[in-house]
């Protein structure tokens, strides 16, 4: 009897641990790199939320008013190889936490030094080490997830829902 016992709970064991491997995350990772002129390399590191009939800004991020991380999970970390210019300001090479506050259509962007937190629940002004305003225009198609990409022609696109937003870093 203690045999077919400790059998029939190796079983569940196994079944419990197949069980968790398999389960896809809500909000994958994901990321972009690009290389731009003069060298620098972007990476962006963060995770993909979905809108799953949510509304942004109403039952889901970012809300107004409110610091979102620019993902889901850990913060969106934003990483440039060399000294950069994001729409004109510099920005010295380094990690950064990629923060967002939206006002209408007007998307505050921004670059934090405390990368290496869970969401925004740490988010501190004081760390921010830029802060560029850039304006959010429709998408030509709605993302159900969202896609942050980098291009070697500096752009970084921001696409959520229907809400596009591009920056330059030069």
């Amino acid at each position: 009897m203690k045999k077919f016992l400790l059998l029939a709970l190796s079983f569940m064991v196994i079944i419990f641990v197949n069980a968790q491997e398999k389960a896809a995350p809500k909000s994958p990772p994901a990321s972009t790199k690009a290389e731009i002129a003069g060298g620098a390399v972007v990476t962006i590191n963060y995770s993909q939320p979905s809108v799953k009939g949510r509304t942004i800004g109403k039952d889901l991020e970012p809300l107004p008013g409110q610091v979102w991380r620019t993902g889901a999970n850990k913060a969106t970390v934003f990483e440039v190889s060399k000294d950069v210019t994001i729409e004109g300001k510099a920005l010295p090479a380094g990690k950064y936490a990629l923060f967002t506050l939206v006002d209408g259509d007007i998307w505050t962007i921004i670059f934090n030094s405390n990368w290496d937190q869970f969401g925004a629940f740490k988010y501190k002004e004081a760390e921010d080490v830029l802060r560029i305003n850039v304006k959010s225009v429709k998408a030509e198609s709605f993302a159900e997830k969202l896609n942050i990409t980098a291009g070697k022609d500096g752009i970084v696109t921001i696409l959520w829902g229907d809400n596009k937003v591009s920056f330059t870093v030069k």
